[in-house]
C-alpha cells in the first residue's frame, strides 16, 4: 500500500472508530461537515416537548446537541463505540450529564443497551457504512422504540461517496433500495425518503416509524 492509500485508509478507519488526537479532530470535522445533514434529522423527528430521544453513533456531538434543545425538558441518549467521542460528550454535556437529561453509553447499533421500548424517536447519520449486518442494526433499533416511535436514517447518495477516494477503504456503501427493504424487514415503515443537496452532497433521509 502506498503513501496516499496508507493515509486514506487511516481516514476512514478515524471516521469509522475515531481514536485519540486524530479522532478529537475527527469528531469536531464531522460536527462542521454534516451539520446540515443532522439538523435535517433532527428536524425531521418532528420532536415534542419532553420525548425521550437517541442518537447512534454521535461522534462529535452535534446530533445530541440539537436532540436536547429539540426535547426541550426530555431525555435523550447517545450511544457511541469511540471512548474518545464518549469522553469529548462528557467534556461538552456535564450540565445535562448531571441533571439526568442526558445518558451516554457505550454500545454498537447491533446491540443497543437501551431497555425495550424505551425511546420515542431515534435518529443516526452517516453510521451504517461501517455496519456489516443490517439486519441486526435495523432490528435493535426496532426493539428499542415505542410503538409509533420514529427513526431517522441519515446516508450519504452512494453513488456520489463511490466517487470520494477514501470510502474504498472499510466503508460499505449499499444502494437505498437494500436499505429501505432492511428496514421494512426490520418492522421500520418508511414514512417518507427525502434527498437533500446535489453531486458529491447529496444525502438521503429515511424517515420511518416503528410498527411493533
Amino acid at each position: 500500500m502506498g503513501p496516499r492509500n496508507t493515509l486514506l485508509a487511516g481516514l476512514a478507519r478515524q471516521l469509522g472508530h475515531p481514536r485519540g488526537l486524530r479522532g478529537r479532530a475527527v469528531g469536531r470535522l464531522l460536527n462542521r461537515a454534516n451539520r446540515g445533514r443532522v439538523t435535517a434529522a433532527v428536524e425531521a423527528l418532528a420532536l415534542r416537548r419532553g420525548e425521550t430521544a437517541l442518537d447512534i453513533g454521535f461522534g462529535g456531538g452535534l446530533g445530541l446537541d440539537l436532540l436536547l434543545r429539540a426535547t426541550n425538558g426530555g431525555t435523550v441518549h447517545g450511544v457511541e463505540l469511540s471512548a474518545t467521542m464518549l469522553a469529548g460528550a462528557r467534556r461538552a454535556f456535564p450540565a445535562n450529564i448531571a441533571a439526568g437529561r442526558l445518558v451516554l453509553h457505550e454500545g454498537t447499533m447491533t446491540a443497543l443497551p437501551l431497555p425495550d421500548a424505551s425511546v420515542t424517536a431515534a435518529i443516526t447519520v452517516n453510521t451504517v457504512y461501517f455496519v456489516s449486518d443490517l439486519t441486526a442494526a435495523f432490528s435493535e433499533i426496532a426493539r428499542v422504540l415505542a410503538p409509533g416511535g420514529r427513526f431517522v436514517l441519515g446516508i450519504g447518495d452512494p453513488s456520489a461517496m463511490a466517487k470520494a477516494p477514501f470510502t474504498d477503504h472499510t466503508f460499505r456503501l449499499r444502494p437505498v433500495e437494500d436499505l429501505e427493504h432492511a428496514l421494512t424487514t426490520a418492522g421500520l415503515d418508511i414514512r417518507r425518503h427525502d434527498r437533500i443537496g446535489e453531486g458529491l452532497a447529496a444525502f438521503h433521509l429515511l424517515v420511518t416509524e416503528a410498527t411493533g
